[in-house]
């Protein structure tokens, strides 16, 4: 390969004077002929996990003999090294309950999931290619290795990463492969949620990740039966020329590839659909929509065992969207003391996007938008006080005024609110005298 690393040229070397065949297999392989930079490589070998052992001892870890995988150390760098396989029964559509090791390559190759992965590159640039994976990169394609069914019944995962494979790619889905992923949807309640969480993390940073989202509602809604409403939900309001789902996707498209920002911008409007009313002239309104779509977020991602911070950053950003930015300084400084700037300006993207996501007569909301986001800027230029860590006094000031304990806390919060309300500037001695006003 041409852009093989050093340290995994070695590997392939020493493995192949001992007698040994020895390839770059999958992502490596797919990544480099797009052109883009593998995050990993992978090794696989005829052989056998204890024969991998030998060569590369005392640089060898057995991490996973009993799939036949080895992690040997090269160059300060971690390579798992596997042997060629065949899996046995999957029971779980998760795992095989156990792997028999071959001395064939296309045996290998022939157990893996999608044509674009099952490719293999040996140091002198020769690839074995026996599915069409590379004339399936060409034509922008992606397949499953021989019958999509037992491909997914096997690991149900392959699902999701199917769908992500397509929207980081850019890759259309081919129709049998397609057809089998809206089939076998149900399969991935059998998948853990933190490997669901993982795959979905990916697929929504992906560059055509709206393109999936539109094809494969279904799919998300196995794990996210809450998106399900929003799909075809007319909102028979002038504000808005898409239908809730679309909206969303939207939205989406126009965020900054942000974890956060992606997962608010397609939840934002989450709950619409529970909270939808219709006036007497036949107009749509959707009262209290962010506070419903805020619990239903909180409870998703929960599902999905995401994070705290990252869940609590989310809810609070699907919580804020509908709020009109602050344009005066005493409002953005008061968002500044809610939020933080990283947050603020996270929501500030958000109501951007979402407003973009409306019809065009609309999108002059931006211009609203420009003079909060001028006035954030002004402010921090000014150093302005929004935070504890910024205030004129701190705790060691209380304490030598005979404050105690929680105390302490509750009066810093007021000295803050002060300063951030106008009502005195961040100096130490003027916040002393206020503190003798509390």
């Amino acid at each position: 390969m041409k852009n093989v690393p050093g340290y995994v040229a070695e590997i392939l070397s020493a493995l192949e004077a001992a007698g040994y065949e020895a390839w770059c297999v999958g992502g490596c392989v797919r990544d480099s002929l797009l052109g883009r930079e593998p995050e990993d490589w992978d090794v696989t070998t005829s052989a056998l996990p204890e024969e991998t052992m030998a060569v590369f001892a005392p640089h060898a870890i057995p991490t996973g003999l009993q799939h036949g995988t080895v992690t040997v150390r090269s160059d300060h760098k971690n390579v798992e090294v596997t042997t060629y396989r065949v899996d046995g029964e999957y029971r779980d559509h998760r795992r095989p309950e156990s792997v028999v090791f071959t001395r064939s390559l296309e045996e290998d190759l022939a157990r893996r999931d999608f044509t674009i992965n099952a490719m293999a590159e040996n140091a002198r640039g020769e690839l074995r290619d026996p599915f069409g994976g590379a004339e399936d990169l060409r034509r922008g394609l992606l397949r499953c290795v021989g019958e999509p069914d037992r491909r997914f019944a096997e690991d149900a995962l392959r699902i999701l990463r199917g769908l992500r494979f397509a929207a980081v790619l850019g890759l259309e889905i081919e129709t049998e492969t397609a057809a089998s992923i809206h089939r076998n949807r149900e399969l991935l309640r059998q998948i853990a949620a933190e490997r669901i969480q993982v795959e979905l993390m990916k697929l929504l940073r992906g560059k055509d990740a709206g393109r999936i989202l539109r094809q494969y509602p279904d799919v998300v809604g196995v794990f996210w039966p809450e998106v399900l409403p929003m799909v075809g939900f007319a909102q028979k309001n002038h504000h808005h020329c898409f239908d809730v789902w679309e909206h969303s996707i939207h939205a989406l498209e126009m965020v900054k590839k942000d974890d956060a920002l992606l997962w608010s911008a397609l939840l934002h409007d989450i709950g619409k659909p529970e909270c939808f009313t219709v006036d007497g002239a036949g107009v749509g309104h959707f009262y209290g929509h962010a506070q419903i779509s805020r619990d239903l977020a909180d409870t998703m991602l929960r599902r999905l065992k995401c994070s705290t911070e990252f869940r609590e950053t989310v809810v609070r950003l699907v919580e804020w969207h509908d709020r009109e930015i602050p344009r005066t300084d005493k409002g953005v400084r008061r968002a500044l003391r809610l939020l933080g700037e990283k947050d603020l300006r996270r929501l500030i993207v958000l109501k951007r996007a979402d407003n973009l996501a409306q019809a065009p007569e609309y999108h002059n909301r931006q211009l609203d938008l420009d003079e909060g986001e001028a006035i954030l800027e002004k402010l921090l230029a000014e150093d302005a006080c929004f935070s504890l860590k910024q205030l004129a006094v701190n705790g060691r000031d209380l304490l030598a005024l005979g404050l105690r304990g929680a105390e302490i806390g509750r009066v810093l919060d007021a000295l803050l609110d002060a300063v951030v309300n106008g009502e005195v500037p961040n100096e130490r001695e003027a916040l002393l005298g206020h503190l003798r006003t509390l």
